[in-house]
């Protein structure tokens, strides 16, 4: 599996940009998405609760901690 700076690199090659430039443009277009993307990476997987991912402690939409 390609490493997602790697993925990033090819986007913005095929897309006419520099890396730099793709948050800029492109951001608007996956802004919100991560609980729709979540759960249907959840659904795919049959499973009835995602695990957190790196950077989740303190999202709105996270448990705190016990």
């Amino acid at each position: 599996m390609a490493e997602p700076r790697d993925a990033a690199t090819a986007v913005a090659r095929r897309a006419g940009h520099g890396c730099a430039v793709l948050p800029k443009i492109y951001a608007h277009c996956i802004d919100g998405q991560a609980d729709a993307a979540n759960q249907r990476i959840t659904d795919a997987l049959g499973t009835t609760e995602p695990e957190p991912g790196p950077g989740d402690e303190g999202d709105a939409d996270s448990e705190p901690a016990a």
